[in-house]
């Protein structure tokens, strides 16, 4: 049994090599794909100042999804895939399916100069054969019960069927990789918002002695802090959709890989704000013929319109994020102790 220390000295070690592994991938990335001209095209509704980005690098979540991917592999093969603990593997195979996705509608984006890439329902039915190919492998590898744990509960769970609980993973799943991805519209926000969130998901499998899942938790945890050097505001390179599709995918997997889907309403509460304003403002502005409830959706743009600087929004997003991942620590934390 490891001890305390031992547990949190592995955890930065981990975090510690994909964040240095994320940073030298970085600087040989960033030149290539200028080089490349794989830069990012402004909306033309988006803010007006957002204009002077036009152009920045964009598939720069390659640089973290390469050192994850690394990290992961190295750490789990010296100790828990031996022992047949291939959870973190799973959600990366996972998350890198998606990321996947997301590189073919950032390539086409480039290839082609414009802001659209993948049309919508390619991108669905993308994701969402991914997303029932991961439920299916979950529950093979009985990582994945049909019960939904309930958080702040004595470990109580609501039994379903497996055919409703495949269509609400099925939903969950591309519902929130498509959050992850909305709200990744200002410097470092999609980034500082999930790292709260990976390192609740990195506390609870450490404290549960979920080993394999720890260590893809830390190894996510040092590739977003990485490329942060580069992300924060003015960012050098953009995560592109390759990144925040690979993030959501990364998310909601180690949630279902936990067996507790439902925290997600807790530590992803960013990005269901961020997602419930484009659909609230959506819906207003057709039924009301025009008119508006935000300045700009999502989110993240109508505090940019009420003069809030990007710095602070992400500054307080990213906080807000962290007080909510705090508290669903203290909702599951009891879960197998």
């Amino acid at each position: 049994m490891e001890s305390i220390y031992e547990i949190v000295l592995g955890i930065l070690i981990v975090t510690a090599v994909s964040f240095a592994v994320t940073v030298v991938l970085g600087k040989l990335l960033i030149p290539i794909l200028r080089a490349l001209h794989a830069g990012q095209s402004i909306k033309e509704i988006g803010p007006t100042w957002h204009m002077s980005k036009q152009g920045t690098p964009t598939m720069g979540g390659l640089m973290f999804i390469a050192a994850i991917g690394v990290v992961t592999a190295v750490f789990s093969a010296v100790g828990h895939v031996k022992a047949g603990d291939f959870g973190g593997i799973y959600v990366f195979g996972f998350a890198l399916i998606f990321g996947g996705i997301g590189f073919i509608d950032d390539y086409m984006k480039v290839v082609h100069h414009q802001n659209t890439g993948l049309t919508a329902g390619w991108k669905f039915l993308l994701q969402l054969s991914a997303a029932i190919l991961m439920t299916v492998l979950l529950r093979y590898e009985h990582y994945l019960t049909p019960n939904l744990y309930i958080p702040f509960t004595h470990n109580y769970s609501i039994p379903l069927p497996w055919s409703v609980y495949m269509v609400f993973a099925a939903f969950v799943m591309v519902g929130t990789v498509n959050a992850v991805n909305i709200t990744d519209g200002v410097d470092g926000l999609s980034s500082s918002v999930t790292v709260p969130v990976v390192v609740f998901f990195t506390a609870v499998t450490a404290l549960w002695g979920r080993d394999e899942l720890t260590v893809f938790s830390a190894a996510l945890l040092g590739g977003l802090l990485g490329f942060l050097v580069y992300n924060h505001y003015p960012a050098k390179v953009f995560m592109g959709d390759t990144g925040s599709l690979f993030l959501g995918g990364a998310v909601c997997g180690l949630a279902f890989a936990s067996d507790m889907p439902l925290i997600l309403v807790l530590v992803g509460i960013i990005y269901i704000a961020e997602t419930l304003s484009d659909i609230i403002q959506v819906t207003y502005f057709k039924l009301t013929h025009g008119k508006r409830i935000f300045k700009m959706a999502p989110l993240h743009h109508h505090f940019e319109m009420c003069g809030w600087r990007e710095k602070k929004v992400v500054a307080v997003f990213a906080a807000v994020s962290a007080v909510f991942c705090v508290i669903a620590y203290l909702g599951v934390r009891g879960r197998y102790l």
